[in-house]
């Protein structure tokens, strides 16, 4: 009982005390600039730095909060910026793939027209033997679209080979370079008659043979233009497969031989021209 009442006591002390210290509060308030001055002094030495504190801790919050937000502005922009690079840069790829298609097309428009006096269709390879060559390949058009065996292929300018095969939807074709080709030819300034050999170990070199040529008044020099002869037996006459880059006389004095540069980039090819026309070859009496 004694304990509860002393509590009481105390309680009531405390207000009192209180109560003095807000009226003395009051008080100094009313007071002059000069007597209210120390406790400001001792406020602003508590309180400021405090306020100081918190402030600069609220601007390194705010910063930092910026921050995050500006690098997530920073990651959006960049991920879309990449998206546009890689848009582009397939764009840009597609339209030098359509520009260099259209060249090779502008190649085979003017080649249509140089040998206008054929009946053509256009082809695509679609395969080819293994090796950097296309000695041996394989075109998306046969014998649905009228092609046979032994028609001419012609592309890049000039003579490409002749199918020796044929499909629905599909012809193999050997390429004038290939081991096993050889092509009635003539030099079109003289006349004068040759064989075009391949063999694809000189191909390497950019050259195919040039043998058995007749140039009995040495008319015949290097540069000179070489095109099928009007004798072959399968290919057409006068298209152009190449020129002599190089030419020295036989052993037996009769006949010389040489090579000649091919017109046709055997390395790089992707489409062609067959001509749906064949050689009509008449042999001679004594075959």
């Amino acid at each position: 009982m004694r304990k509860s009442t002393n509590d009481n006591l105390k309680n009531k002390y405390l207000l009192a005390g209180l109560s003095i210290f807000c009226v003395l509060l009051i008080v100094v308030s009313f007071l002059d600039s000069s007597a209210t001055a120390p406790v400001k002094q001792v406020s602003g030495f508590i309180i400021t730095p405090v306020q100081k504190g918190i402030n600069g801790f609220g601007s390194w919050l705010s910063g930092l909060t910026d921050n995050f937000e500006d690098a997530e502005t920073l990651r959006t922009e960049n991920k879309e910026l990449k998206e546009k690079v890689d848009t582009l840069t397939a764009e840009n790829s597609q339209l030098i793939q359509d520009r260099e298609e259209l060249l090779r097309l502008r190649e085979l428009y003017d080649l249509d027209e140089q040998y206008d006096d054929y009946e053509k269709v256009g082809a695509r390879i679609i395969a080819k033997e293994s090796g950097n060559w296309f000695q041996l390949f394989t075109i998306d058009k046969g014998s649905n679209d009228g092609i046979q065996k032994d028609m001419n292929v012609i592309s890049g300018g000039g003579l490409v080979g002749i199918v020796t095969e044929v499909g629905p939807n599909w012809a193999t074709v050997r390429s004038i370079i290939d081991d096993n080709s050889n092509v009635s030819a003539m030099v079109s300034t003289t006349s004068d008659q040759c064989i075009i050999a391949g063999d694809l170990r000189l191909i390497d070199e950019g050259s195919l043979n040039l043998v058995k040529l007749t140039d009995a008044d040495n008319k015949v020099h290097v540069g000179d233009k070489v095109v099928t002869s009007y004798i072959s037996e399968k290919f057409l006459p006068g298209i152009l497969i190449g020129y002599i880059s190089e030419l020295n006389n036989d052993a037996n004095n009769l006949t010389k031989s040489g090579y000649i540069t091919p017109v046709v980039d055997f390395r790089h090819l992707q489409e062609v021209l067959v001509i749906l026309e064949l050689k009509e070859y008449v042999p001679s009496a004594s075959e």
